[in-house]
């Protein structure tokens, strides 16, 4: 890369700023032995970063023989992100610092009706009121945002910034809906497919790190894959890769119109509705409660107790059901990793994994490898989180102009 010594200066710097934010506070000496920096270069770095309000001193090293050694650390107060998760229940906001630390969240139920106004006017305050919230509770206001990414079911249609396959997610499908959001937040703002952000997650925090092809299969409210291929997702012409809810598959009704019908395929044969039904056949008698509530427990419990023939049973069938989508799948894209993940397939754990593995070396040629997901609280938000953090952190840290 040709450049001045302002443009080595600016590689220097982000590179300095990625180690403190992957090990946290470092001192001069151990800085300068991961970059390769001789300690001045290494003083001179950091007392630049110092002045830019980036870096801050935060104490000494203790421990070690010699005087203790001053220490420094990423100032936590460079820049501040919103993530937002959204289904049909709820928003849930949360606020992060440019470290990655959660500092501030905030739930409220999604409304059923807005009430006056439009159905995006009356979407749009309720984010605005999740923001503000999340804002608030991290001791900020809306206006020291940075960014916001919001996580939803669907896509959003690059090509008419609608929401497509999310018919359940009630004032999200008009056509000014962005227009109207970007207007209210005084901060830039993304927008992506939950099970997208879900897989953002593992791939920044958890079981799919250093894996630049991989599918995350997702099972909680509904049936969904996020496909990262060459290290980035795979969105498609509208926003609807990795829709396989809507994949024919042997087993399930062959359903036209699915968009309209909003069911059939393999979202049919092993989504978190089909588990109840499965459960009544083999004699088991599933909880009363919404419908994928139900399915977490009734997988839970029997991979808790798998010597219970019927639980037995029931992980067999569902793996084998699983199996099925997944062979279509791995057929055409053959992943190097596959990350099971969503409340229902959590709760089947490394049992479930184990059969759905078995199966599918039946069903295809390509043999990924089978894991589950390592992001267990909020992966959607948290994938939000990242989103929005990697982009700020290459605005907030390149040093180039200052």
């Amino acid at each position: 890369m040709a450049g001045g010594p302002g443009t080595l200066r600016a590689m220097n710097d982000r590179a300095a700023l990625d180690l403190l934010l992957e090990h946290g506070a470092l001192s001069r000496t151990r800085l300068g032995k991961l970059t390769g920096l001789s300690k001045p270069t290494a003083s001179q770095l950091l007392a630049r970063l110092e002045a830019a309000g980036l870096v801050v001193a935060t104490g000494t090293s203790e421990g070690s023989p010699g005087p203790n050694a001053q220490l420094y650390a990423l100032n936590p107060a460079v820049a501040h992100v919103v993530g937002l998760d959204v289904t049909a229940a709820r928003i849930h906001a949360a606020v992060a610092d440019v470290t990655g630390r959660t500092v501030g969240s905030y739930e409220l139920a999604t409304a059923k009706r807005t009430g006056g106004g439009s159905a995006a006017e009356g979407t749009v305050r309720r984010v605005v009121r999740a923001v503000d919230g999340a804002a608030k509770d991290a001791g900020l206001t809306r206006a020291e945002l940075h960014r916001a990414v919001i996580g939803t079911p669907g896509a959003f249609d690059p090509g008419t910034g609608r929401l497509r396959y999310a018919s359940h997610l009630p004032g999200w499908h008009s056509p000014t809906l962005l227009e109207e959001l970007a207007a209210a937040l005084p901060m830039p703002l993304a927008y992506d497919n939950d099970v997208n952000l879900a897989a953002v997650a593992e791939q920044r925090r958890g079981a799919a790190r250093g894996h630049d092809d991989f599918v995350l299969l997702w099972n909680e409210e509904g049936l969904g894959a996020a496909v990262v291929i060459g290290g980035r997702l795979h969105r498609g012409g509208t926003g609807g890769a990795g829709e396989v809810g809507f994949l024919p598959v042997p087993g399930a009704t062959l359903v036209r119109q699915v968009t309209r019908a909003n069911s059939g395929g393999f979202q049919e044969l092993a989504g978190a509705q089909a588990l109840a039904p499965l459960a009544r056949e083999l004699g088991l008698t599933p909880e009363r409660g919404h419908y994928a509530e139900v399915a977490v427990e009734l997988v839970a419990r029997a991979a808790a107790d798998p010597e219970e023939p019927r639980h037995a049973e029931l992980l067999a069938r569902y793996a084998q059901r699983l199996a099925v989508g997944l062979a279509a799948v791995v057929a055409v894209l053959d992943p190097q990793l596959i990350v099971l993940s969503g409340a229902v397939l959590a709760a089947g754990g490394d049992r479930l994994r184990a059969l759905v593995q078995s199966e599918l070396a039946e069903l295809a040629a390509p043999r990924p490898r089978l894991v589950t997901g390592e992001v267990e609280r909020h992966p959607v938000l948290t994938g939000a989180l990242e989103s929005a953090l990697a982009t700020t952190r290459d605005e907030v840290f390149d040093t180039t102009a200052r």
